[in-house]
């Protein structure tokens, strides 16, 4: 069994009476000269939730994360995490976070060991708390052996999870995780999944989740916002997210022209929709099972190249498709060019102050 080490970090007179609620922002905005990146965002997080936070390239996650965890002041609005105000206290909103993001500053030269005890130092614990804490992180993060070796032996999906790592040495109230597994081959990934759901289940953390693998929010995100130009566009759990698209998608991966194609499904009953995304129709329906056969017959009277054609249940990235007019590709990046490579080193450094 797990046991959590917890510090003083400071009273809590200065915590808003802000409820269940972990992390809550009103009106929040972040302009860049004449660009909104992030305009009116309005959210309410529960403490003990994972929320996941989807968006395509340039819609505004990172700028989102980085104003919650006091690395970019907001231009409008306000917003608490923990229960403090990340403009009039960013001091006590760092101690009571931990943030893994897009690049981890790790020292090649140090081991694991080293880098865990100094994280734990800076955040004021003491030799006997960072101990515990390690044995503690030890069997949440499973990297054995590999403690006590140099980091720059560490393979990526190592690297990802030791950066999860020092991100909890303090056992913070609020995880930001900001594309935790991008890059991470499927079995690293499906550890990192494992790690979150540990923390969530165990420690009741709460758990902010930006990614761009719209199934990792499917399986791990309690709720989910879309955001896109800068504003949350839905918001939901997974499952009532997806009843807002339909029930049933049609599949069809054509050659030749797509508007020829989706001309041939004009007379066929039961669609309610039809998109053309690259060379594929997406076909809503309310009933697959009964309108694939005259879907096919369709385009086959029409003299239609049909590749493949598949019938599915709705999925997020429908849902994304739908909200947005676009599909997140493992391309998307972060919203804007990574300026400084040591975000994570930032936040213990000042947190340490």
């Amino acid at each position: 069994m797990t046991t959590t080490t917890t510090t003083d970090r400071s009273p809590t007179a200065d915590r808003s009476d802000a409820g269940s609620a972990a992390i809550e922002a009103r009106g929040l905005g972040r302009a860049f000269a004449d660009n909104d990146a992030v305009e009116g965002l309005d959210l309410r997080i529960g403490s003990g939730e994972i929320y996941g936070f989807l968006g395509p390239n340039g819609a505004g996650k990172s700028t989102t994360v980085r104003m919650l965890c006091t690395l970019l002041a907001p231009s409008s609005g306000s917003a608490t995490v923990a229960g403090f105000d990340i403009a009039s206290r960013p001091d006590l909103v760092r101690l009571h976070i931990g943030a893994a993001l897009q690049e981890a500053a790790l020292d090649p030269v140090q081991t694991g060991d080293e880098l865990l005890r100094l994280q734990g130092r800076l955040y004021g614990l003491d030799r006997k708390q960072v101990d515990q804490r390690l044995r503690d992180l030890a069997e949440l993060i499973d990297l054995g052996d590999a403690l006590h070796r140099p980091i720059k032996t560490y393979s990526g999906g190592m690297r990802r999870r030791l950066d999860l790592a020092a991100s909890l040495v303090h056992n913070p109230d609020v995880l930001f995780l900001d594309e935790p597994t991008t890059g991470l081959d499927p079995v690293s990934r499906a550890s990192v999944w494992d790690e979150v759901r540990r923390l969530n289940e165990r420690l009741g953390m709460t758990i902010f989740l930006t990614t761009q693998y719209l199934e990792e929010a499917d399986a791990l995100a309690d709720r989910v916002g879309i955001i896109n130009a800068g504003r949350l566009v839905a918001e939901g759990t997974p499952e009532e997210l997806k009843r807002r698209v339909g029930d049933d998608l049609i599949v069809a991966r054509v050659g030749g022209s797509l508007v020829s194609a989706r001309e041939a499904l004009d007379g066929v009953n039961g669609i309610h929709r039809v998109d053309e995304v690259h060379d594929e129709l997406v076909i809503e329906t309310a009933n697959g099972a009964a309108t694939i056969g005259p879907v096919a017959i369709a385009l086959g009277h029409a003299g239609v190249d049909i590749h493949d054609l598949t019938l599915r249940t709705t999925t997020l990235d429908d849902v994304f498709l739908e909200l947005t007019g676009n599909r997140i590709t493992h391309h998307d990046l972060d919203d804007e060019p990574d300026t400084d490579h040591h975000e994570h080193a930032t936040t213990t450094t000042e947190a340490a102050r």
